[in-house]
């Protein structure tokens, strides 16, 4: 199905089941992932027999659908050439090393200077677009990083990457592994965290368990490195995507991670004398199908200089310590 200038009208067979409007049309075309269907929902563009309606309204046999996807708007948003780091490129996505501070796509308070920006400048200097899926703020955007997190990230430069790529997002066939630097060090070496996870009923800006409309989530974690019992680097393997999701379950099992006072508070600003800069969460690999070659596609990102650097200085203050314990116990 083409993703510009569309009108697909759809009738409701006989036997088919009460069912969500959004579930209905995205189990009719997986390449329109559930979130893209609702937002065309609420723009008012699907109709119930010639009406407009929500998400969850349930259709029933001889309903007709009309489904129409409007031609993208112009983007009003400037090109910026802020540096980046593209690791591939090819007519139908690129992939890029993200840096810390870059907000991935304009919102309020963030409308320049963000990645979005940046990748305007990128493709008027040289040849390519994005995808029109994400609309005029987010085009392209098949996932997002938080501003203080680094690592790999792949944008859609074509409407059939962004759909196949939204799938395998959707499926969890994404490999994706992160490191994080985080306070204290969990009782396991290795394990899974399953919290549901959803916005917090008393803080609408941060995700928690305390939630009315919690959501399955799972986070298997690996210790790599312990620094006594301060702190920890750890490898994380989301099972799931939710919104914070890996900071909100490192709370959740007493280990927030460095540098992230809204799920650690002010203790994680530092250990004893290293001071943590950001928060200390780099996104390492990425692997994923080509969804236009059908390519096995597989990226890893090393540490970046800040990470590695709190890491240097966490050792030097292991070493310290030890020193101190032998010196003490000397006759």
């Amino acid at each position: 199905m083409p993703y510009v200038d569309t009108r697909t009208e759809i009738v409701v067979s006989p036997g088919e089941g009460p069912k969500r409007l959004d579930h209905f049309l995205a189990n009719r075309d997986p390449d329109f992932s559930r979130t893209i269907l609702q937002r065309l929902i609420l723009d008012g563009h699907v109709t119930v027999d010639g009406q407009p309606t929500k998400p969850s309204h349930k259709i029933k046999p001889g309903d007709v659908i009309v489904l129409r996807v409007p031609r993208a708007e112009p983007l009003d948003i400037q090109p910026e050439p802020i540096p980046l780091e593209i690791l591939f490129e090819d007519d139908a996505l690129l992939v890029l090393n993200k840096q810390a501070g870059l907000v991935v796509h304009p919102a309020p308070g963030n409308w320049s200077g963000t990645l979005v920006n940046a990748l305007l400048h990128h493709f008027k200097t040289g040849a390519g677009s994005f995808s029109t899926i994400g609309g005029k703020e987010r085009p392209g955007m098949v996932h997002r990083l938080d501003k203080n997190t680094t690592g790999i990230m792949v944008v859609a430069k074509q409407d059939r990457a962004h759909a196949g790529l939204v799938n395998q997002f959707k499926r969890h066939t994404i490999d994706r592994v992160y490191e994080a630097l985080i306070w204290g060090v969990p009782k396991k070496g290795q394990g899974m965290i399953d919290v549901a996870i959803g916005r917090d009923t008393k803080d609408r800006k941060k995700f928690s368990a305390r939630t009315t409309r919690p959501k399955a989530s799972a986070t298997q974690y690996r210790v790599t490195e312990r620094f006594d019992k301060l702190a920890a680097h750890v490898e994380l393997f989301p099972q799931t995507g939710r919104t914070h999701q890996l900071r909100v379950h490192l709370s959740a099992i007493g280990c927030p991670i460095l540098g992230d006072p809204t799920y650690g508070g002010k203790k994680v600003g530092a250990i004893r004398d290293v001071v943590i800069p950001r928060v200390m969460l780099h996104a390492k690999v990425l692997g994923f199908i080509h969804p236009i070659s059908q390519e096995a596609m597989h990226f890893v990102a090393p540490l970046p200089a800040d990470m590695a650097g709190v890491v240097h200085q966490l050792r030097g203050q292991r070493a310290r310590d030890t020193m101190d314990v032998e010196k003490e116990q000397e006759p």
